[in-house]
């Protein structure tokens, strides 16, 4: 039984990889921004997969989802603050989330979020 348990537990985080890095490629940057900026957004990118990740634990723990600060109270998420030129929200309903990173200078994307589906969406 213990083999199946530990087998289990290694498919799904063999899972919980691949989705990981559907994700990352996602996060490629364009070719037309600076080194500089393709690392921004890839931390924009990886900071709202936190905070996704986290919306779906507090959901299991608490039966609601939760704004940011109840997020970063409860320490279900590590990120302490924004990230200039970029800064967080998270909106919340009874059946979803949705959090977004809205720039507050110059450039694109203005805006970049995830739902509950877990799905990284950008305008510019």
């Amino acid at each position: 039984m213990r083999l199946f348990g530990f087998l289990g537990t290694l498919i799904t985080v063999a899972i919980g990889m691949y989705i990981y890095s559907l994700q990352v490629k996602t996060l490629e940057p364009t070719a037309t921004g600076t080194p500089e900026e393709a690392a921004l957004i890839t931390g924009v990118k990886s900071d709202l997969i936190a905070i996704g990740s986290a919306e779906r634990g507090f959901i299991a723990s608490q039966g609601k989802y939760a704004s940011l600060d109840e997020l970063r109270s409860g320490n279900y998420i590590t990120i302490k603050s924004d990230r200039p030129p970029y800064i967080y929200d998270v909106e919340t309903s009874a059946s979803n989330f949705r959090a977004t990173a809205t720039r507050t200078t110059k450039g694109a994307p203005a805006q970049l979020w995830i739902t509950d589906s877990m799905q990284i969406q950008a305008s510019d």
